[in-house]
């Protein structure tokens, strides 16, 4: 990666009508961002710098027919291949050799990060896609569990399991369970750095470490040789539980108190475009609370990958840019642990995955609290 310096050009090359840069593949990622009280789509470099997108477009001359800049983050996914990812690669090209920095490049302590995409319309959750977690959930609290003799492991199809049709088909020879999917509320979605707030009343919460897949473009019943193209890039969801439940036994799990909490989706830092991520079924995964590693895995754990992953949640209800899809979490819950883990006011947590980045969020008591 060649050395990023902050500069600005001579003057005549400052303007919208000046010199065109030369377009740059310094690899980006992408958030949006707070300075000042307004709201910014940015373009980071290295993780230490933010470009005001708008500002810089209009400050940077442009190679053909400029296009207009993103009013946010669904808009610059949605445009993305029209035009967008030229546009910023002639920025950071600009950026990458004009002297001094501009003031439309910010360090990325100088301004507030927000929530990459405010807000996805739909965020689909998977649960139980790695076999260790399925188990350790099967056990919760007293260990792995003692299997039915002749009973598949978790993870496993058992003899009765069909295809679900116009949903998922099996292969004859898919020994794996179906996968299993849930929406999780849009409304609890918080920025790196903000406070998950526990719920008044509610002394049983965990955290899971999760791959979210950014939908860029429409997608309803993709097949699988095409799900990469119907995928913009990834980021990072903190998928935080609820494990306390509702009272009563009536059908079965309550998906939406488990779920749905508001501050119970940490989302980002960025997200990552899919250009720069070589193989996401290949991606370290790494989970800290409080300096303690609880999670650590590789996303070619996953029972069901990503780009499955994507036909079966497009198969159920049609995807639109900016949708994110968490892919599941690794074993190591606190919840599973014995005795428990659950976590408490103080709390730290940092969930990082290889190339995409860190998303720390900080554990505060119920409000009012």
């Amino acid at each position: 990666m060649k050395r990023l310096v902050l500069v600005i050009a001579a003057a005549a090359g400052c303007t919208a009508g000046g010199p065109t840069p030369t377009p740059s593949d310094q690899p980006f990622k992408l958030g949006t961002f707070e300075l000042e009280g307004a709201p910014f789509v940015g373009v980071v470099l290295l993780d230490s710098v933010v470009i005001d997108l708008a500002a810089a477009d209009q400050a940077v001359g442009a190679s053909g027919e400029r296009v207009e800049a993103p009013a946010d983050m669904k808009d610059l996914i949605a445009r993305y291949d029209q035009g967008l990812r030229t546009r910023i690669q002639e920025i950071v090209g600009f950026v990458e050799s004009a002297t001094p920095r501009p003031d439309w490049v910010h360090s990325l302590s100088a301004v507030r990060t927000l929530p990459p995409i405010m807000y996805p319309t739909n965020m689909v959750n998977t649960a139980l896609n790695y076999r260790e977690h399925a188990l350790e959930m099967a056990g919760l609290n007293s260990g792995p569990p003692a299997l039915v003799a002749g009973a598949p492991p978790p993870g496993t199809a058992t003899p009765t399991t069909v295809s679900a049709p116009g949903i998922w088909e099996r292969a004859a020879d898919d020994a794996r369970w179906n996968p299993y999917m849930f929406l999780k509320s849009s409304s609890s979605v918080i920025a790196d750095g903000e406070a998950v707030q526990l719920p008044v009343g509610r002394d049983r919460v965990d955290s899971e470490c999760e791959l979210g897949a950014v939908i860029g473009r429409t997608a309803s019943r993709v097949p699988l040789a095409q799900a990469s193209d119907y995928i913009f890039g990834y980021t990072i969801e903190l998928d935080v539980s609820d494990r306390g439940g509702r009272g009563d036994e009536r059908y079965g799990s309550d998906w939406l108190i488990t779920k749905s909490h508001d501050t119970f989706g940490p989302l980002g830092p960025f997200i990552v475009p899919k250009e720069f991520v070589a193989d996401p079924r290949s991606l370290a995964v790494q989970y800290v609370i409080n300096g303690a590693l609880f999670q650590e895995a590789n996303t070619s754990l996953m029972i069901h990958d990503v780009f499955e992953q994507v036909v079966y949640a497009s198969n159920i209800l049609t995807l639109g840019a900016g949708d994110v899809i968490a892919t599941g979490s690794p074993a190591g819950v606190g919840s599973a642990r014995n005795p428990p883990v659950f976590l408490q006011p103080g709390d730290v947590s940092v969930c990082t995955y290889e190339g995409i980045g860190t998303l720390t969020n900080p554990i505060a008591s119920p409000p009012g609290r």
